[in-house]
């Protein structure tokens, strides 16, 4: 059995009001650093991970990097884990793409599986990223926990891959900071046995997002 503990980084500049961050290379502000450790600490409790990979960016690696620190494992940078590439609305505020292309935002929120980000990414071209990710850890650890320390977008995908929906049903999960979400793979069945827990930090005042 495969189980993969799908965390999503500590809070970062930027969340609110809202920017399409996707490659900016943000690091973790001090209530993102609060919340990280708090999970690394509901990880070290409840699971045994054995190998924490990445994203290679700095919110990403500091969140996997105090998480693997806490239950002694090593931690690896895996690129498909990136973020989505926002390309040319990369930076920019939602409030500022919606005046400046209002079709194309417009779009972004009702039919997102339906937009290429003008010289970045498409949702097919990030699910079929993290896939190939995961596909390699569940091939490095067929019988063990592991974690992925990743991003709002990309966890996105892979729970609507493991609960078998399209990528027309992104905005239905949500991924707060810190939240977890659990994946398990039996003989090759797929269960998804948590989303978006944040019970770990709920009990602080590090449950706020913004």
């Amino acid at each position: 059995m495969a189980r993969i503990v799908v965390v999503r980084h500590g809070h970062v500049p930027g969340i609110r009001p809202e920017l399409f961050r996707g490659r900016m290379n943000l690091e973790l502000t001090e209530l993102g650093l609060r919340q990280a450790h708090a999970t690394a600490a509901r990880i070290a409790q409840h699971w045994r991970p054995v190998m924490v990979y990445t994203s290679p960016m700095r919110r990403c690696v500091t969140t996997g990097q105090l998480i693997a620190n806490a239950i002694g494992v090593p931690f690896a940078v895996l690129d498909d884990l990136n973020d989505i590439d926002y390309g040319e609305w990369q930076g920019r505020s939602h409030e500022e793409m919606c005046q400046q292309s209002p079709a194309l935002y417009r779009r972004w929120l009702a039919s997102p599986d339906l937009i290429r980000f003008p010289s970045g990414e498409s949702l097919q071209q990030l699910s079929a990223r993290v896939a190939d990710a995961l596909r390699l850890i569940v091939e490095k650890h067929p019988e063990a926990t592991t974690i992925i320390a990743g991003h709002d977008s990309g966890n996105r995908v892979l729970l609507l891959q493991a609960l078998g929906l399209p990528l027309s049903a992104y905005w239905r999960i949500v991924q707060d900071p810190c939240g977890l979400s659990e994946i398990v793979m039996t003989d090759g069945l797929v269960s998804v046995q948590r989303i978006n827990d944040t019970a770990h930090l709920e009990r602080r005042e590090d449950s706020v997002t913004d």
